[in-house]
C-alpha cells in the first residue's frame, strides 16, 4: 500500500437531498494513505462547493423561468393587440361612413321639424327624439375614433417635457366634476425630476384616461393621489391612486384587455385601459394595477428616462 500513498483515485459521486425538492450532487475525492481510504476534509469541502453551486444554479433557472414565462405572456398580449387592432381599423372605417350620413340627415330632419313643427303638441316631443338620435350618432363616431386610436402605429414624436407639470395640466382637466362629487386630489410630486423624453400627446392621453377612470371609481367622497418619483437613473414612475371601489385579482388580469370593462353598457367601451397599456409599452415603458376589493385601486406608469427605440425596461 506504500505506493499508492498521498494518490488521489476516481471520484465518488453520490446524491444527497438538501433543500425540499432539491438534490445535491456530491463530489468526494478518496485519499490513499499507507493505512487505507479516508473520506476527510477534502471530500467535505468539494461536497459543499458543489452543493452552494447546485443550489444556486436552480435558484437562478428557476428565475429565468420566470422570467421567460413573464415574456411569452406579453408577446402573446402584443399579438392579441396587433391583430385586434386591424380588426378595430378596418371596423371603424366601414362604420365611420354610414355614421356620417345618419348625422348629416338628423340635421336635415331637425331643420324640417323646426320649420314644420313649430307650436304643434308633438313639437318638443319630435325636438327630444331627433336630439337622443344625435347623441347616440355622436356616442358611436366617439367608439369609432377610439377604434382608430387603438389601431394606429404611428412612431411616437419624442422630445423633452416636464413631467409634472404635464399631469398637472391633465388634473386641471378633471378638478370640475372631482370638485362635483367632492373628491379631493393629492398631489405628490417629485422635485427637481430631469426631462422626460418621450411623446407629450400619448402620454397626456393616458394619464387623462387614469384619472377619469379614477374618477368614475369614486361615487362621491374620496381621495385621488397622483405621485411622481424617481427610480434609479435611468427611469421613473407616476402612480395614479383612488379610494374607489377596487379590483378583484380575477378582473386585475383582465383590464388591459380590449373590449372588457366593468361599467354598465353605455359608459365604457373597454378600450381605454388596452389604449393606455399600448401607448406606454409603444414609450418602451411598463404599466400595472394593484388593487384589492373595496380598497381602491394604484395604476403604476414605469417610463425610461430617455426613450430609445427599441428598448424598454421589461
Amino acid at each position: 500500500m506504500a505506493e499508492n500513498a498521498n494518490k488521489l483515485t476516481d471520484r465518488i459521486h453520490y446524491i444527497l437531498p438538501y433543500l425540499p425538492g432539491v438534490l445535491t450532487i456530491v463530489i468526494a475525492l478518496p485519499v490513499w494513505f499507507a493505512a487505507g481510504p479516508i473520506l476527510g476534509i477534502l471530500a467535505g469541502v468539494l461536497g459543499m462547493g458543489c452543493t452552494l453551486t447546485c443550489h444556486r444554479i436552480l435558484v437562478r433557472v428557476r428565475e429565468i423561468s420566470d422570467q421567460k414565462a413573464c415574456l411569452d405572456a406579453q408577446l402573446i398580449q402584443s399579438q392579441k393587440l396587433a391583430a385586434i387592432g386591424e380588426l378595430s381599423s378596418g371596423i371603424a372605417h366601414e362604420i365611420n361612413n354610414p355614421l356620417a350620413i345618419i348625422g348629416q340627415e338628423v340635421q336635415w330632419i331637425r331643420h324640417i321639424v323646426d320649420k314644420a313643427a313649430i307650436g304643434s303638441e308633438h313639437h318638443a316631443e319630435l325636438d327630444e327624439s331627433v336630439t337622443e338620435i344625435g347623441k347616440q350618432v355622436k356616442r358611436c363616431a366617439e367608439i369609432t375614433h377610439k377604434l382608430l386610436d387603438f389601431a394606429r402605429k404611428r412612431d411616437p414624436l419624442i422630445q423633452g417635457c416636464d413631467v409634472n407639470r404635464l399631469i398637472e395640466d391633465m388634473v386641471r382637466l378633471v378638478e370640475r366634476e372631482t370638485a362635483q362629487k367632492n373628491i379631493a386630489i393629492v398631489r405628490n410630486y417629485h422635485e427637481g425630476l430631469p426631462e422626460l423624453y418621450t411623446d407629450h400627446p400619448l402620454l397626456r392621453q393616458v394619464i387623462l384616461n387614469l384619472l377619469n377612470n379614477a374618477t368614475y371609481a369614486i361615487d362621491k367622497d374620496g381621495t385621488i393621489t397622483v405621485k411622481t418619483l424617481r427610480k434609479g437613473q435611468d427611469a421613473l414612475e407616476i402612480l395614479i391612486t383612488d379610494t374607489g371601489c377596487g379590483i378583484t385579482s380575477e378582473n386585475i388580469r383582465k383590464v388591459f384587455n380590449p373590449f372588457f370593462t366593468t361599467k354598465p353598457p353605455g359608459k365604457g367601451t373597454g378600450l381605454g385601459l388596452s389604449l393606455c397599456h399600448s401607448i406606454i409599452h409603444k414609450l418602451g415603458g411598463d404599466i400595472r394595477v394593484e388593487s384589492e376589493p373595496g380598497k381602491g385601486a394604484t395604476f403604476i406608469i414605469r417610463l425610461p428616462m430617455n426613450y430609445a427605440e427599441g428598448e424598454n425596461l421589461i
